[in-house]
């Protein structure tokens, strides 16, 4: 038996060690580990609520308004304002909230996830992946064009960013969304704007991205069978006037799909370095242990009715497809077909790509409708007071998977705040029962060649782990 460590993961947000076991040529156990400790849920005690809203999108860079639209979302509930909020502030933060997705799966496919798969040879790459070299497929044109559309993806990153920052004030950290709504009330030239680029990015999902996806899909149909874990979860994102969701929160296990229970949430640290049992997130701590016998990393273990669930782009859209609008159905569908899969293949190292790419289109698609629907110069907010005692809740979907925020408020200060990210549920270490988490479930059973580092990281990054949100 041979043990390899990859420490750190490249090409993901923040410290991820990944150690494997390689046997009979196959990953015969794997231990994700988050490296370091930050403790942002202890820095927001004793703090005014509202600042809240400024401080956890600081968990993280590159998904800040995740965790922005959670806080909303958990404020909203707690200071008793979610039922009164205007239309335009629904879809503001919608448009917000969908720039950003937009930004951040272009950013994984291009610059994080892509480079696995292209031959780097007398590029700026090539020092990069010198390493990694091996099982490469595409033809030397393609391989060209890829890189060619790797660097045009910079550029349709920053126009998400800048779509991002018309109505959020800026990014990253965007100051636009708050409890009750937006700061922003949308007028002609901001929305003129914001349709211009819109479009010039939805060229680019159409015309090069969903292509450039199944492309890579059709030279390596392998990888639908590999990394595989098949029980998803979503909290469901995109809230419209209506209420309903775009992507429905719900759960897949056993076959079953199934609605979301929210009491079913718990998280175990009984591999984690923190004190403490299992628990629901309102109720739950963190109490740093960093000699804890049996424990191995900084990341908790999220588990939804006792199993540790796959989050993110695979979810959504096999829940989607099945509870959503009709129109992500179809083009769901349309895609799953050409790349010559079904639904339950999603779940794979091949299958998040390709999941990625049908929301991205989608959610360009949703955001031209929700543009149209804006009242130029229409109320975005209602007002607010912060009540002495309240508890909120503020379950969304962030471009990686299920957030989660839980709020409790004693005093008219924070009392308790707890935050689940989507790497936390999918690198999360053993449970108390042994479980693995997603990522390491992944990972074992993996047939590989040699050592195992390609298809390792190849699995891995297919998660697009965020190991900042993961520690918190």
């Amino acid at each position: 038996m041979r043990q390899v460590t990859i420490d750190p993961i490249t090409r993901i947000e923040g410290h991820l060690r990944v150690e494997i076991k390689v046997e009979g040529g196959k990953i015969v156990q794997a231990r994700c580990s988050g490296a370091l400790f930050r403790g942002l849920e202890i820095i927001l005690l004793g703090r005014f609520p509202l600042d809240a809203q400024r401080i956890t999108p600081r968990i993280c860079g590159v998904c800040p308004v995740a965790h922005a639209t959670a806080a909303a979302l958990a404020l909203d509930t707690a200071l008793g304002v979610e039922e009164n909020i205007p239309q335009n502030g629904w879809l503001l933060r919608n448009l917000i909230y969908a720039a950003n997705w937009l930004h951040n799966h272009v950013l994984h496919f291009y610059h994080l996830a892509l480079p696995d798969y292209l031959d780097p040879k007398g590029t700026p790459l090539a020092g990069l992946l010198a390493a990694e070299l091996g099982d490469r497929r595409f033809s030397p044109e393609e391989n060209q064009t890829l890189l060619e559309h790797y660097a045009l993806a910079l550029e349709v990153r920053r126009k998400a960013h800048e779509l991002v920052a018309i109505f959020g004030g800026k990014m990253p950290h965007e100051v636009g969304i708050v409890p009750g709504g937006v700061t922003q009330k949308p007028g002609l030239a901001e929305v003129t704007a914001f349709r211009f680029r819109l479009r010039e990015i939805r060229d680019f999902l159409e015309n090069i991205y969903v292509k450039d996806v199944l492309l890579l899909a059709a030279r390596y149909p392998d990888y639908f069978a590999l990394g595989r874990v098949g029980r998803l979860l979503s909290f469901g994102a995109f809230p419209e006037p209506s209420r309903t969701r775009v992507f429905p929160a719900g759960s897949l296990q056993d076959g079953a799909v199934q609605p979301l229970d929210c009491e079913g949430i718990a998280e175990e640290v009984a591999r984690s370095w923190y004190a403490g049992g299992a628990g629901h997130p309102r109720a739950g701590q963190t109490e740093p242990d960093p000699y804890k016998a049996e424990a191995y990393s900084w990341i908790k273990a999220p588990r939804y009715k006792g199993k540790a669930l796959e989050v993110g782009p695979a979810a959504r859209v096999f829940l989607a497809s099945h509870l959503g609008p009709g129109d992500f159905a179809k083009l769901a569908g349309e895609l799953l077909s050409e790349a010559r899969i079904s639904l339950e293949q999603l779940s794979s190292a091949m299958g998040r790509h390709l999941a990625r790419a049908i929301e991205a289109l989608f959610l360009a698609q949703r955001m031209e409708t929700w543009l149209a629907e804006l009242e130029i110069n229409g109320p975005v907010a209602v007002p607010f007071g912060i009540p002495s005692e309240a508890t909120g809740q503020g379950l969304t979907d962030a471009p990686r998977g299920a957030l989660g925020h839980w709020l409790r408020i004693e005093r008219g200060v924070i009392a308790h705040y707890q935050v689940i990210s989507p790497t936390t549920w999918n690198a999360s270490p053993r449970d108390e029962q042994g479980q693995p988490g997603p990522i390491e479930e992944a990972l074992e059973g993996t047939p590989v060649s040699g050592d195992g580092l390609l298809e390792a990281g190849r699995i891995v990054r297919s998660f697009d782990p965020c190991l900042a949100c993961a520690v918190q």
